[in-house]
């Protein structure tokens, strides 16, 4: 189930978005999630099952009617189960009017998926 992140998730989320090849600096994953809690169109998901396994990064453009899926993480041990593409399945069924396209980093995912 993909659930909104909250602060109280903060360390859960930090650990699953420091899989992220570009988020392996401390100070950078620090200020990227400084501004998925601060600005209104970056927006963090998390994917629970049991435990939260998965992160989904994503920033909307309203003007584009786009999300841009920026991270996507799934706990290594959970890998391979296709829990990403329930992740981006689930992102899809929320926002049903929105296209989902990737950025650099996610690209190569996010081809995979048949709901994009």
């Amino acid at each position: 189930m993909l659930i909104r992140y909250k602060k109280t998730f903060e360390k859960i989320a930090m650990g699953l978005l420091s899989f992220m090849p570009t988020e392996k600096d401390l100070k950078k994953l620090q200020s990227t999630m400084k501004e998925y809690e601060t600005e209104d169109d970056w927006q963090l998901f998390l994917w629970k099952e049991e435990d939260i396994i998965g992160l989904l990064g994503v920033l909307f453009d309203h003007s584009a009617n786009t999300i841009t899926v920026q991270h996507i993480s799934v706990n290594p041990s959970h890998r391979f189960q296709g829990i990403g593409k329930k992740m981006v399945k689930a992102l899809k069924e929320m926002y049903p009017d929105k296209v989902i396209i990737s950025n650099e980093t996610t690209a190569p995912f996010i081809e995979k998926c048949d709901v994009c």
